[in-house]
């Protein structure tokens, strides 16, 4: 039998320190714990594979632990946190609310909350996908919520906050989890790789986390496919042929192209494009989101906005220096037009074709519109 644990697993953070991009959480906790004033009951909410249900176990593991460090850390090393640690905690219990949402699930759970722990220390329930729970189960969770007893506390993490009922939000202290920047999913995998021996690019880390849109779990189930398919070489190419993501170099071609105002070259590195495997609607899609990156390039106060390495994001600057603002506002509405015509034609890769071809010469047709207003002012 094999003893591979996938990364998710593997290095799921155990401590509050170790958790990634939630600092405003992990800071709050710990000096709630410090102070004693931790309340009954938590709402973690965030959208999925942040560390919510990860941050749950930390705190529920740093409440029982019984040699708490001076910075509100779990120590892992007492009978506590080593029976957590091996599964084997009788303080800790975990329920997923998306197959334990009955009424007498939740009556089953109270039924539990009466007795106090033998080994001291307090009872900790975490209910996972809380907003799962029917309307019923809700109600009859309402009363233990709000008045448990001294021993227990509740942790509640959901990834839809807006179906939990007003009058269960009311009875929690709530927490909202942060999507995790580039740079911060980059750098744990870059950690990762370094602990596994795995020689990788960087820039090939920053377009795992850029796909994984926020999620570190997503993150690392994608690391772990990539290492496997390119045997530990995580590479640049290999990360966009796996994932099927057009490179970016494309786009600043394409750019390239419309400002030299040369339609029929469009056209053909459209159709190669289709050639390797894309759709027509992926390349404006992209396109969009590209002619997006240099608006944002405009002002210096709004790069930061732009998550990607620093030598694609000179290219960004240095193009987005050559293209007033109006050529680029009107290009990304012409872009963002033809990606809703591509949902709804019969044949997307004319719709695609045609905004190439209108790109091609938007220029020119800025210029004639705006020509009759310069005779006006200059007659």
């Amino acid at each position: 039998m094999s003893d591979y644990i996938v990364s998710a697993r593997k290095y799921r953070p155990g401590t509050f320190a170790s958790v990634v991009g939630q600092s405003h959480v992990t800071q709050t906790l710990k000096s709630a714990i410090l102070m004693n004033q931790l309340a009954h009951a938590f709402l973690f909410s965030g959208p999925r594979g942040v560390g919510k249900t990860t941050c749950a176990r930390i705190l529920a593991k740093a409440i029982n632990c019984l040699n708490l460090q001076e910075d509100g850390e779990p120590c892992n090393n007492c009978e506590s946190c080593n029976a957590y640690n091996e599964g084997k905690s009788f303080n800790i219990h975990e329920l997923d609310a998306a197959s334990n949402n009955s009424v007498d699930d939740i009556r089953n759970l109270i039924e539990q909350t009466r007795y106090v722990p033998a080994s001291g220390g307090r009872s900790v329930y975490i209910i996972d996908e809380v907003h799962m729970l029917s309307q019923a189960a809700f109600n009859a969770f309402l009363k233990t919520l709000e008045e448990p007893p001294p021993h227990v506390l509740f942790i509640l993490a959901t990834t839809e906050k807006h179906k939990i009922l007003p009058t269960i939000l009311s009875r929690c202290q709530k927490f909202d989890f942060r999507r995790i920047r580039v740079d911060d999913i980059a750098g744990h995998l870059e950690y990762i790789s370094k602990e596994e021996n795995v020689d990788y690019e960087y820039a090939a880390l920053q377009q795992i986390a850029l796909k994984a849109d926020g999620a570190l779990r997503d993150a690392l189930s994608i690391y772990d496919q990539l290492v496997s398919y390119t045997s530990q070489k995580l590479t640049f190419e290999h990360v966009l042929e796996n994932l099927n993501i057009l490179d970016y170099e494309f786009y600043f071609r394409a750019v390239d192209m419309i400002q030299q105002q040369n339609h029929s070259q469009l056209l053909l590195d459209l159709d190669a494009i289709i050639s390797k495997g894309f759709e027509a609607k992926d390349f404006i899609v992209g396109l969009t989101e590209h002619f997006r990156n240099l608006l944002i390039c405009q002002s210096p106060e709004t790069v930061k906005l732009l998550e990607t390495s620093e030598n694609v994001k000179q290219k960004y600057l240095e193009q987005s220096a050559q293209m007033p603002p109006t050529f680029l506002l009107n290009a990304f509405n012409l872009c963002a037009e033809s990606e809703r015509q591509t949902k709804i034609a019969t044949h997307p890769r004319l719709a695609v074709e045609l905004a190439l071809v209108k790109l091609a010469h938007l220029a020119s047709a800025i210029r004639v519109a705006q020509a009759p207003v310069a005779e006006k002012k200059n007659p």
